[in-house]
Order: C-alpha cells, then structure tokens, then sequence
C-alpha cells in the first residue's frame, strides 16, 4: 500500500508539500488562525477555547498571544502555564512539543520543515520535517529561531535573537548565530 504524502510527513519522509490532503489542511488551519488572531482583543479564555480546537495538547493555563501563526496546529503540544508572546510562528510539519513553565518571548520562530540541499530535489517540491523538543522551564528570548530537530533541555535559556542550529543541554544558557553555550 502505498502511504499519503500527509503520512510521510507524520513520519519524517520526505513528502510533497503540495499534496491536496495537505494544502486542504492547511487552509482549514489558515481559518481557524484567522478566527484565532482576530481575536486579539478578547480575554485570554477566548484564546484558550480557540486553542484548543486545534492543538494536539493544551496545558491548564497554558497561553499563546496573537498574532500567532502555523502550518497545522495538531502538531504542537503545550505542557501547563507555557506563555507565548505575540508573532510566534510554529512551522510543525513534524511535531513540536513544548514543555511546563516555559516562556517565549515575542517574534520566537519554531521550525521543523527542511528543504534538500540538493537542487533537483527542492525543484521537485519534496521537503521533510525533524521534531523539535523544548524542555519545562525554559526562556527562549524574543527573535529566536529553533531550527529542525532541535532539543532544548529543561530549565536552559537561549538569548534573544539567537539561532539555535543544536541541541542546548538542560540548564544551559546560549546565544548568538549560531547560539552558543555560555557561562553561568
């Protein structure tokens, strides 16, 4: 039996992108975040009931501020009181799971789509996704970029504007392009 692109992608595959089962997805999340960001100026149980109609998971107290933006949404678990700051993007074309008391700062920028490396094959329209892991207890400072198949030990703290390409062990504090590890 051959699998749908949507089932390669779930299980780290390269897929085409373009698939109708997965640009069809991808327009009904479109809906559902324009419902979502428009209401910026309800009271967070507003965005929480949202939230919930399309995360995989959504930890009590657990919050994400619009405007807010990503591919499908049931690929990201949130633990509990995980806060959000306004402009995340979440691509979660593989899972993304972010865990307890963690805060992220504004403009923070998750990715587990990859493109090849090799031209024919980006021209051919196949991509892939690694999952992306962070911890409970963790800052991520605004402007951050996550990149695919990254994981971020508990109670670590990555600085603003840094580009995380590596895993950051818990506790640990990073910054930079590329983010490195820095001294206590």
């Amino acid at each position: 039996m051959r699998m749908s692109e949507r089932h390669k992608m779930l299980a780290g595959e390269p897929y085409h992108a373009g698939d109708s089962e997965l640009v069809a997805e991808q327009s009904v999340t479109a809906a559902w975040l324009a419902r979502y960001n428009a209401a910026l100026g309800q009271p967070a149980a507003v965005w929480r009931t949202l939230l919930a109609e399309r995360l995989a998971a959504l930890g009590e107290g657990s919050i994400v501020r619009p405007p807010f933006h990503c591919d499908y949404g049931w690929n990201i678990r949130l633990g509990s009181r995980v806060f959000i700051n306004f402009n995340c993007v979440i691509l979660d074309v593989a899972p993304v799971s972010i865990g307890d008391d963690t805060r992220i700062g504004p403009a923070v920028q998750i990715y587990t789509a990859e493109h090849p490396l090799d031209a024919a094959q980006r021209r051919s329209g196949l991509e892939s996704g690694r999952p992306v892991a962070i911890g409970s207890n963790v800052w991520i400072g605004g402007g951050a970029i996550i990149l695919p198949g990254v994981t971020i030990g508990d109670d670590a703290v990555v600085g603003a504007g840094s580009v995380v390409t590596h895993d950051v062990p818990a506790g640990a504090r990073v910054a930079g392009n590329p983010a490195q590890v820095h001294a206590r």
